[in-house]
């Protein structure tokens, strides 16, 4: 008896450490209970597959300050798509901080009401969009693929894949799926001087661009609709930080100290953005708040 317990105990311990190293099937993806999902590529041992997320970053358009133009045109695009109607892609470029990838939490929060489903994915697993697309496709909802802060490295020719998915293969994409991004490059990949070498002039002075900067256009132009952001003015900064101040704290009156303290704060992070908008606003107002804790 002593003898097949110890062998039990050995046999149990010998199948916790074989268990892991047994590669799994990935589970059903119940669209129906979650909005928000990401995209987990391929592991050792595990396939890639979908993650609901619990509770995704709800940002609302109201929130948003100076983008009045930005937030109707992605509106009224997303509107067009979950009625399934035609619809972009949609490129948000430049400054970092300026609010891109908040202009995409907000259209989740605002539409996932309506049904709008929105699927995360890293720029490195792009590769796996074919996998991604068809899982998808399958499923009877709408589909935002979001990839945050995309750009490509000049000897990376995997943005080739995207190029083909967005347009330009023989595999027409499905209509229930369209692709937003956000990028700190306009073209998505490094611009050189040396790329403008082989642009030609004709003889009426009409300029024909080299084979370098056509590739970079061609994937940019892949996206039917762009939205470019700027640095802030310090007025459209100060205004950004007044909105959050009032609606995190609403008995706070926005003084004279406060933009001064706000200005210096933007001025030691070398930046002003909304990010640094938001961030001094969060420690103005939670300075204060634990002040009067304080004082009680």
């Amino acid at each position: 008896m002593k003898d097949n317990s110890m062998l039990a105990e050995r046999l149990l311990s010998l199948i916790e450490r074989i268990e892991p190293l047994i590669p799994q099937t990935a589970s059903a993806v119940d669209f129906e209970a979650y909005s928000a999902f990401r995209w987990m590529p391929d592991q050792k041992w595990h396939p890639a597959h979908l993650i609901p997320i619990q509770q995704f970053a709800a940002v609302w358009f109201t929130e948003l300050i100076g983008v009045d133009e930005k937030i109707a045109t992605l509106r009224q695009n997303t509107e067009q798509f979950l009625h399934q109607l035609p619809a972009n892609n949609v490129l948000l470029t430049g400054s970092r901080g300026t609010g891109k990838s908040s202009l995409i939490k907000a259209t989740l929060t605002e539409f996932a009401k309506d049904g709008l489903k929105m699927v995360e994915i890293d720029r490195d697993a792009l590769t796996d969009l074919n996998q991604l697309i068809s899982l998808l496709s399958q499923a009877p909802y709408q589909f935002i693929i979001f990839c945050d802060d995309l750009s490509f490295e000049s000897d990376d020719s995997s943005y080739k894949s995207l190029k083909a998915l967005l347009d330009g293969s023989l595999m027409n994409p499905p209509d229930n799926i369209l692709f937003y991004a956000t990028s700190n490059r306009r073209h998505l990949l490094p611009e050189y001087m040396s790329d403008n070498q082989n642009a030609k002039m004709d003889g009426k002075g009409e300029i024909h661009l080299g084979e370098a900067i056509e590739e970079k256009i061609s994937l940019s132009e892949r996206f039917g609709i762009w939205l470019t952001f700027y640095s802030f003015s310090q007025k459209e900064y100060l205004d950004v930080i007044q909105n959050w101040i009032a609606i995190l704290d609403s008995t706070i009156e926005f003084t004279q100290e406060i933009e001064q303290e706000a200005l210096q704060f933007a001025l030691l992070r070398g930046s002003r953005s909304g990010r640094v908008a938001m961030q001094f606003a969060k420690s103005c107002v939670g300075a204060h708040q634990l002040k009067n804790l304080n004082k009680e």
